[in-house]
């Protein structure tokens, strides 16, 4: 199954260089460009790619609102958005994740490490590798906005026994198949419980599931 991509990014040639890593691998192909975040928006709208490859500092509208923009629409629920910058500074992880992107990388990364974190996207994955960005979540969302703390507490009363475990380890970072391998049960009994866990506290993905995770205090820096 094809996975397609939409690149955003201001510069023709950063665009130019991912589209032709991506198009270079037979399960992957770009759809559309754009460059600017309001290009971006309107592209997935009429697009609806898998997986948007989204800059943070661009003209017209930034990466993180054309992101926030585009995971706020229900029509638009299939559509994953990367983040992609030079900009690694905490507050953008931070607001990366709150503004519903389901991975954030850096520009360093090498062509193999871009096709796996598409994919990794595509499947639904949050993409919140290396340990260091990890950290880094921990960090800020362990000292939460009171107002989102008590709405996403509310959101945890639903939450069985075994689905509140599963949110600490998807919390933590771990993988369906490390979950499975922690709690003694097969990859597939541990992703029905993160989709069961997901849908109670609405969150769109892992990515936002593990943001509920620290902003409740389910998972602190520590833990990690």
């Amino acid at each position: 199954m094809t996975i397609s991509v939409l690149v955003v990014d201001d510069q023709a040639l950063i665009r130019a260089g991912f589209s032709a890593i991506i198009d270079s691998e037979p399960d992957l192909v770009v759809v559309g460009e754009a460059a600017t975040g309001r290009e971006a928006v309107d592209r997935a709208r009429a697009l609806r790619p898998d997986v948007v490859l989204m800059d943070i500092r661009m003209p017209e509208l930034d990466g993180l609102h054309a992101t926030e923009q585009i995971t706020s629409e229900p029509e638009l629920s299939a559509v994953h958005v990367l983040v992609l910058t030079t900009f690694e500074a905490d507050e953008n992880v931070l607001a990366a994740l709150r503004a519903g992107a389901a991975g954030f990388l850096g520009k360093d990364v090498g062509p193999t490490g871009l096709i796996e974190a598409i994919r990794t996207v595509a499947a639904g994955d949050s993409l919140l590798s290396p340990r260091a960005t990890r950290s880094l979540i921990a960090r800020y969302l362990s000292t939460p906005m009171e107002a989102s703390a008590t709405v996403s507490d509310r959101r945890l009363d639903s939450l069985t026994e075994r689905e509140r475990e599963v949110v600490v380890l998807v919390g933590r970072g771990l993988s369906n198949e490390q979950i499975a391998a922690t709690l003694f049960v097969s990859p597939f009994t541990a992703k029905t419980h993160v989709n069961r866990a997901m849908t109670k506290v609405g969150a769109r993905d892992r990515a936002q599931l593990v943001v509920i995770a620290y902003q409740t205090g389910l998972v602190r820096a520590g833990d990690l």
